[in-house]
């Protein structure tokens, strides 16, 4: 069983509170068009970005759209993760990586990647949360929160209500400074609300990359968390 110790592997949170994702569904597979998109949303004020392409087919075209976004945020201070792929992670020479419940154990992604890399969890359930105890894993992504397009999701949006109480499980297992967010159908009109059910951030695709200018829509969403944790009296 993975230790306490283990489970707190690194000592600087992580920045959920505008967490973007290149979907390859919504933006695209050109790397040079990622890696504008990725600047975009860096310089308008995303803390954490993710390279999300399901159902890969070619690994080494991948490989080379991971490496142009990584290079194009170089100097930035936001971080990129890969998800799913910890190989592709591990390759590119990212920061981390999301998994969901069904990959790759966390403790086996921790052992690969190091102490230092970035690893986040998907939680669907309160039962997923109650286990982050145990997990050596620096955040969770709750959801879906709400629906959406972006992805094939089975079960049911949780709301607000099953936000909340899914955050306040996760806070039970690993403590108040725990970071947590929320995904899935969050946009500029419900991104305060779910900032207000507990979410330390939000994870978007659309809401970033589904149209032009990603930096100023960027630079509004960041606003819109920003001024909810405030009014929430959350501070980082």
């Amino acid at each position: 069983m993975i230790g306490q110790d283990d489970a707190q592997a690194r000592t600087v949170p992580v920045d959920l509170r505008l967490y973007g994702l290149l979907d390859t569904g919504v933006c695209g597979t050109d790397a040079e068009r990622l890696a504008a998109m990725a600047a975009a949303a860096a310089r308008g004020g995303c803390t954490l970005l993710q390279y999300r392409e399901k159902s890969i087919s070619d690994a080494r075209a991948a490989l080379a759209r991971i490496r142009a976004i990584h290079d194009a945020l170089r100097g930035s201070g936001v971080p990129l993760l890969v998800n799913d792929r910890v190989d592709l992670a591990l390759a590119a020479g990212v920061e981390g990586v999301h998994l969901g419940q069904s990959d790759l154990h966390p403790a086996e992604a921790r052992r690969l990647l190091g102490r230092t890399a970035i690893i986040g969890l998907t939680l669907k359930t309160g039962a997923q949360a109650d286990e982050l105890y145990r997990l050596p894993v620096d955040y969770g992504c709750i959801g879906g929160v709400f629906a959406t397009t972006s992805k094939d999701n089975p079960d049911p949006p949780v709301g607000l209500d099953g936000l909340g109480r899914i955050v306040f499980r996760g806070r039970l297992a690993r403590g108040a400074g725990f970071p947590l967010g929320a995904i899935a159908g969050i946009d500029s009109s419900n991104a305060a609300a779910v900032i207000g059910a507990g979410a330390d951030g939000i994870a978007v695709i659309s809401a970033l990359f589904g149209g032009e200018d990603t930096e100023a829509r960027a630079r509004d969403l960041r606003h819109r968390v920003d001024s909810a944790l405030a009014a929430r009296g959350a501070t980082r």
